[in-house]
């Protein structure tokens, strides 16, 4: 029903049926994320039904194109420093350069690399870095992007406006931008700190992670979307691989107890264990390095490599004293507009608690690729006092064996899920309802359906559980 078309029209934007990104059918100009770059765009005239396009030979091997940023003229009088080097911070950085900002911008990152492709680190562990890296060395230098690596934030004084490095040293800003993401949860337990016990959080532990695994026996701790997309990329590296979880199935909170099923019965035909509604009591050793897991049920893994995937914790310790509002979980409070409680301090990406548009406005904190861009870009337009609401709807991807399961929306405290084809045969469309109302979808081959609902719910539309049940989906038509 799907599947021949190439992603969701509607009025003059187009988005991606893959990851979600819009552009602009009339200029190219991409107009939500992920992604950094625009399209080409070419002269089209219509005569007597017959469309005409107008292009240089030359140009037919473009397939994106940086978008137009002003001359730089510096300003140092000014600065924007930005704390973290993740997507939100580069798009931050390149939307003040679009919208003519001409004074300072300083990148602070404990990357030893500047802004990497971060989400392919657990999907394709041994990528080379270059090939990750989303722009060249000399992208800043020719735009004026200061990019610091291998630097930290350790403390932020607002009264000031100067923030301390790790090394002692002072430095001031005018505005300031919090996206520092989150770190990887440690595990709490006896043995956490063997030797091959590790986390995934940079491009050297992805690294570590494939080349210690290579014919040894891997436990994945977790069964989260981090846990399983490693294990999947192990599945045919690894020894063995065993993935240890505390629900009955992966991802059945967020995605449902069936989807879960498939995924387990996807990775056990690539020999994948899994060990669910089970946990650690304990990780043992011998001279210092891992050798077994212990689980509550007692029973015993045999282990080379443990890698743990139990969740994230926002970064924002080195916010104490600051007088920055933060939320339960530590996670930085905003506004639409990406302001913080304090004038001239932002924040974006998944160190944010934002209030989210296609949910009332209820505050939550969503760690999807996606989202950072926009609210960089965000948080980049209100600093030039040009204001502008973070009203993106949420979307994201996982793969597993090579296929991708697309979801968009907020599903979190969906009472019922109603499935469009066969979960069992892989290929499906799924409803998540919260109070009669579609709060989410995912699919699994079965695009660009959830591209389309994300449109949807991108113009304000409250989609029904009724038009769910229908056999007649041409309301997803556009």
């Amino acid at each position: 029903m799907f599947s021949n078309n190439p992603g969701a029209l509607v009025g003059d934007r187009v988005r991606c049926p893959f990851h979600g990104a819009c552009f602009n059918v009339r200029t190219g100009d991409i107009e939500e994320y992920p992604g950094l770059d625009s399209l080409p765009s070419y002269k089209v005239n219509v005569e007597d039904g017959k469309v005409y396009v107008s292009i240089n030979k030359n140009s037919l091997k473009l397939k994106k194109r940086v978008k137009e940023m002003c001359s730089m003229v510096p300003d140092i009088k000014h600065t924007i420093l930005l704390i973290g080097g993740g997507p939100a911070s580069l798009v931050c950085a390149e939307t003040l350069r679009q919208n003519c900002y001409q004074g300072r911008i300083i990148m602070v990152t404990r990357d030893n690399l500047p802004p990497f492709d971060k989400p392919k680190l657990s999907k394709a562990m041994n990528l080379d870095s270059s090939s990750l890296l989303l722009r060249p060395s000399d992208f800043y230098q020719q735009y004026g992007i200061e990019v610091w690596t291998q630097k930290e934030v350790m403390s932020v004084n607002p009264a000031d406006k100067v923030v301390k490095l790790g090394d002692g040293t002072l430095q001031h800003y005018d505005q300031l931008l919090i996206s520092t993401g989150c770190r990887a949860r440690s595990l709490d337990c006896p043995g956490w700190d063997l030797k091959g016990v590790k986390l995934l959080q940079r491009y050297e532990d992805a690294k570590e992670i494939h080349n210690s695994c290579l014919g040894q026996k891997a436990v994945v701790i977790g069964a989260s979307f981090i846990g399983m997309e490693v294990a999947s990329y192990l599945s045919g590296k690894a020894a063995s691989v065993a993935v240890v979880g505390t629900s009955r199935y992966p991802y059945e909170r967020s995605l449902g107890p069936e989807i879960g099923k498939m995924c387990v019965q996807m990775l056990e035909e690539e020999n994948v264990k899994f060990y669910m509604n089970d946990g650690v009591t304990e990780i043992q050793g011998e001279n210092g390095k891992v050798k077994w897991v212990v689980l509550k049920t007692g029973i015993v893994l045999e282990a080379d490599v443990v890698i743990a995937g139990i969740g994230v914790i926002p970064n924002s310790d080195f916010l104490a004293g600051s007088k920055l509002e933060v939320d339960s979980r530590k996670a930085v409070i905003v506004d639409k507009f990406m302001r913080t409680n304090i004038p001239d301090i932002f924040s974006a990406g998944d160190v944010t608690s934002f209030p989210l548009t296609i949910r009332g406005d209820q505050r939550v904190n969503v760690g999807h690729w996606q989202m950072s861009q926009a609210q960089g870009r965000v948080a980049a337009l209100n600093m030039l006092k040009t204001p502008t609401r973070c009203e993106s709807v949420p979307f994201f991807w996982t793969v597993l064996l090579g296929k991708s399961i697309r979801y968009t929306g907020y599903g979190e405290g969906f009472t019922e899920i109603i499935f469009k084809g066969n979960v069992e045969e892989r290929k499906f469309l799924a409803f998540y309802i919260k109070d009669e109302v579609v709060v989410a979808a995912a699919s699994l081959m079965f695009d660009p359906a959830v591209a389309r609902l994300a449109e949807l719910m991108a113009t304000g539309q409250i989609l029904t559980k009724a038009q769910a049940q229908a056999d007649d989906l041409s309301w997803l038509q556009m």
